[in-house]
């Protein structure tokens, strides 16, 4: 399939450029947020489009990441998402501001499959009449790397200040007091303040992996988040994981394989026991990779994604042959 998306998530993204198909990604001459194109990325399989070449490309399916984009599409290329161009929406998010009451922005639509990146992720949310799937976060496997030579904690959370509570940044500095924190990702050094917690810098994907794995353990203390790629890829880098017990990650992590919980206090000597112990974080490192390959596999993941594509094809071309018989009938 030819399939049209914008790069949005750069994590997810280079995930889901990974499967068989060719994937158009938008540049205008800004490369903003509506044009960015391949913001740099080496994919293979994706090649940029200039926006004002679209209405003349053939396109398969949409992938729907933002609210406005449905708009744009049919301004873009002539063709009605889910209606006239196949279309899923990829919702990457948790509802707010309200965590139950939050109606999605295309809860009214009917002929858009909805995609959740996990099952809490799609109870949450008021789906209204939009039919509702869910592809499970996929990691591309990058080898157990793990070391664990510094003992320190390992977060990755971008723009920790501004999230605040959402990503569970007011809780660093009770973990520092167990053990020093790394934290790594956009805008972390605003948090330079903090004793015990040392901004380690935005780095390129490769080189973060390595600098992951050298640290003890990784934590994950976010309060309202799907599931952040981050962990997975942790789990797969051979990481002890552990953390907060909210959203999907006591699904994602089974207990062998770190901590979560939400007594801080029992979280708190979990931290410490892996800390002190590098024989039994190695241990539960090598359970989290385990668990992740077979349930956060790559191929699972790509699979899961052409089931949800063809369907979504399928649906718009039924629904384009009933029309025809029906006009060819009056």
């Amino acid at each position: 399939m030819r399939i049209l998306l914008w790069h949005v998530h750069g994590g997810y993204t280079d995930a889901f450029v990974r499967g068989g198909h060719e994937y158009l990604l938008p540049v205008n001459a800004e490369r903003d947020a509506w044009g960015g194109g391949l913001r740099g990325r080496d994919w293979p399989a994706a090649r940029e489009v200039p926006i004002e070449l679209l209405h003349d490309t053939d396109i398969d399916v949409v992938v729907l990441q933002r609210p406005e984009e449905i708009a744009l599409v049919e301004r873009l290329t002539g063709r009605r998402p889910g209606l006239d161009l196949p279309a899923v929406y990829l919702e990457h998010n948790t509802p707010k501001p309200h965590p139950t009451d939050t109606r999605h922005p295309i809860a009214e639509r009917d002929d858009i499959l909805l995609v959740h990146v996990t099952h809490f992720t799609r109870l949450v949310w008021d789906n209204g009449a939009a039919p509702t799937r869910v592809v499970e976060h996929g990691v591309p496997d990058p080898g157990p790397r793990y070391t664990g030579e510094l003992a320190r904690s390992a977060v990755v959370v971008n723009e920790p200040v501004r999230r605040g509570r959402i990503t569970g940044t007011d809780l660093l500095p009770r973990f520092a007091e167990t053990a020093p924190i790394d934290v790594f990702g956009m805008k972390a050094e605003s948090l330079a303040a903090i004793p015990g917690v040392t901004p380690a810098g935005d780095l390129a994907p490769a080189r973060l992996r390595g600098e992951l794995a050298r640290r003890r353990l990784y934590l994950h203390p976010l309060r309202w988040t799907s599931l952040g790629l981050a962990l997975l890829e942790a789990m797969h880098l051979g990481m002890p994981v552990v953390g907060l017990a909210t959203t999907e990650a006591p699904r994602a992590v089974p207990p062998e394989a770190g901590l979560f919980t939400n007594d801080l206090d029992e979280l708190a000597r979990g931290i410490r026991a892996l800390m002190n112990d590098p024989a039994l974080a190695a241990e539960r490192g090598r359970q989290a990779r385990r668990h992740v390959l077979e349930h956060h596999g790559l191929e699972t993941f790509l699979r899961t994604w052409d089931a949800v594509l063809s369907e979504a094809v399928s649906g718009v071309r039924a629904m384009a042959s009933l029309h025809l018989g029906e006009r060819s009938s009056r």
